[in-house]
């Protein structure tokens, strides 16, 4: 048998992506600066296993109220972003109430935890 001759061609050109990641709600509750998510992510940010690298490849920038948008030149995932933000949230202790949320395909939203209080501890009688 004679080797298979299918040849693969990949494309030089530029894969842009976009990630938004959606903070609205606690930042209109005023328990997220959505200024420092922003300085972090683009201080914290790896390319090419470089913190504080992204030159033209990475553009992070704060869009209408709690948004931030992250547009990549280069091949990039999203569950990193996920990692990142998980890690801000620890960082500043709110781990327990936040929770990143995967709405669509590179969007993310951060959203309040789901408590339940049953009928059982309203009365103290």
């Amino acid at each position: 048998m004679a080797p298979s001759t299918k040849s693969t061609v990949k494309k030089q050109g530029k894969a842009t992506q976009k990630f938004v990641i959606n903070a609205s709600q606690p930042v209109s509750d005023k328990i997220f600066d959505i200024n420092a998510f922003e300085k972090f992510l683009s201080e914290k940010i790896k390319v090419e296993n470089r913190v504080g690298n992204l030159g033209d490849a990475v553009q992070v920038s704060q869009e209408g109220e709690g948004k931030i948008v992250i547009i990549t030149h280069i091949p990039f995932s999203g569950r990193y972003l996920k990692y990142l933000t998980k890690k801000f949230l620890k960082k500043h202790q709110l781990r327990d109430w936040l929770r990143v949320v995967s709405v669509g395909k590179g969007t993310f939203e951060l959203r309040f935890f789901n408590v339940v209080n049953d009928g059982d501890d309203e009365d103290d009688e």
